[in-house]
């Protein structure tokens, strides 16, 4: 599962910033407004109550596109969060309706990872490849250096007799594909 905590946390320092730059927006539109009506009232000229009007409906303006900035915000992430919860129950529902199946192919993996001999490490970068990380992301993974996954990744190759990641993949998955009826032809 994906850990979105360090992008819930800063989608809310943003939320926040909006909303106090919102806020800021309103102040300075209540203020000029008061210093408007009280420059008005003390019979100031025409030129400065209209450079005051202008800042005044520039500080609305802020204000109003801000918040619809933040209500255009709310919806979106309403949206996302919509979808992320759906995405998470059909990966659980399937997990579920799956389980004995990947269990048996867990098992399967790693026999054939003992078959080829791979070591501990060797094994973890392996299923952390089979699983679409990238060199980076498995040296992120198991806090090591990317040159050390990327060495670790070759040995798993040689050791499997595959040329990369996509032959890793395509022999485990393979078998567990579908076949083509020989009569069918392929989409296109």
């Amino acid at each position: 599962m994906v850990d979105l905590s360090s992008f819930r946390s800063d989608d809310a320092q943003e939320g926040r910033l909006s909303i106090a730059s919102l806020v800021l927006f309103v102040v300075i539109a209540c203020l000029v407004a008061s210093d408007l009506v009280a420059d008005y009232g003390e019979g100031s000229g025409m030129a400065h109550l209209l450079a005051e009007g202008f800042v005044l409906i520039l500080a609305l303006l802020g204000a109003v596109l801000l918040w619809r900035r933040l209500r255009a915000a709310r919806v979106a992430v309403s949206t996302l969060q919509s979808d992320l919860s759906e995405a998470q129950a059909e990966a659980t529902r399937w997990r579920s309706e799956n389980e004995q199946v990947l269990r048996g192919l867990g098992a399967a993996i790693e026999e054939q990872f003992q078959r080829w001999e791979l070591t501990g490490a060797e094994q973890e970068v392996a299923l952390l490849l089979l699983k679409g990380l990238g060199h980076k992301g498995i040296a992120e993974v198991r806090s090591t250096s990317e040159r050390t996954a990327r060495e670790q990744a070759r040995a798993v190759y040689r050791k499997a007799g595959v040329t990369g990641r996509a032959e890793l993949s395509a022999f485990f998955l393979e078998d567990l594909l579908l076949p083509m009826a020989t009569g069918d032809s392929a989409p296109g």
